[in-house]
């Protein structure tokens, strides 16, 4: 891997996108009348959601596995997750024929496990707390040799995220914002990655849950604060900023928003019912915020990325 603050480029993501479009989805943009009367702006909903795993970390998984020299493929991939960066890793491991190791958190969602079991991710799993994820990640590291490729705080994984703001820019002309959720990231720094070269006019704002804000208060306060166990609806959304991520929050998010857990769960119903498309609770954060902060984005073009799809359907937050 390369170093931690090995800041990636512009060319980076580039480079990423020509790698990694055999084994992706250009993933379309669905809008609503309702959502935008709603929200007294124009949403345009960019649904990673229908990408194979269901979720954007396909993007940066497929860059880093892709671009493994034979010999570092050999020894597979590891990593730690709560969810979607297990599975996306994992289906890219598959893709390319090699190994795949997972940390995940005894509670992370049942069918979150069962897709990385059937992408062929072998999972050990841990108590779900940072600390607790770390440790257990490098016994199996230590065990297996596989590269590290880190959910959000890995330059590979942000230059791929980054082609998701690519495509985006290039089917939606004339954005004002781009809203993305944000726990560790990976997503928001892809964003802020493109957006900074490619359409620097267009705002990157980051929207989280009230119950994980550690994002918030450390763009606030100027420096990272890192809640260890954070609990939200928002599952995919627990882990903290990093160095690499937070060199790009700091250096070019415009604002973060944070909305409470029964937003964000009326959020995921107003987009299920009126987008007619499956989401999970981590999606419907942007949309949570923007309808609660209604004067921030009255009247503009505002890019949404449906980070991901995968939910246990015996398990909705409504019932």
């Amino acid at each position: 891997m390369k170093d931690a603050m090995d800041i990636p480029t512009y060319q980076d993501m580039l480079d990423a996108h020509e790698r990694i479009k055999p084994h992706i989805r250009r993933t379309p943009i669905r809008t609503s009348d309702y959502l935008n009367e709603l929200a007294g702006a124009q949403l345009f909903f960019k649904c990673e959601n229908f990408q194979e795993p269901g979720a954007f970390k396909v993007r940066g998984a497929a860059n880093a596995v892709f671009g493994l020299s034979d010999e570092q493929a050999a020894r597979g991939v590891a990593t730690h997750s709560s969810g979607n960066h297990a599975s996306c890793l994992s289906y890219a491991a598959m893709l390319r024929g090699i190994p795949c190791n997972v940390v995940m958190p005894r509670t992370a969602p049942q069918a979150k496990k069962d897709t990385v079991r059937r992408y062929g991710g072998v999972i050990t799993e841990c108590e779900p707390s940072t600390s607790s994820r770390e440790a257990t990640f490098a016994e199996v590291q230590a065990r297996t040799g596989g590269d590290f490729v880190h959910p959000y705080n890995d330059p590979r994984v942000i230059a791929g995220q980054g082609t998701c703001a690519n495509e985006l820019i290039e089917q939606v002309d004339g954005l004002d914002a781009v809203v993305a959720p944000i726990g560790g990231g990976g997503m928001i720094s892809g964003t802020c990655l493109t957006l900074s070269t490619l359409a620097p006019e267009v705002k990157v704002i980051a929207a989280e849950p009230e119950q994980a804000d550690d994002a918030y208060r450390s763009f606030k306060a100027g420096h990272i604060i890192a809640d260890d166990a954070p609990k939200t609806v928002a599952d995919g959304l627990l882990v903290p900023l990093k160095d690499l991520t937070w060199h790009f929050v700091k250096n070019h998010v415009s604002e973060i928003y944070t909305a409470s857990d029964a937003e964000i769960v009326d959020a995921m119903k107003l987009i299920w019912k009126h987008l007619r498309i499956v989401m999970e609770p981590s999606s419907a954060v942007p949309l949570a915020t923007i309808l609660k902060n209604p004067e921030a984005f009255a009247g503009q073009r505002v890019g949404i990325i449906v980070t991901g799809g995968n939910v246990d359907l015996d398990k909705l937050p409504w019932i």
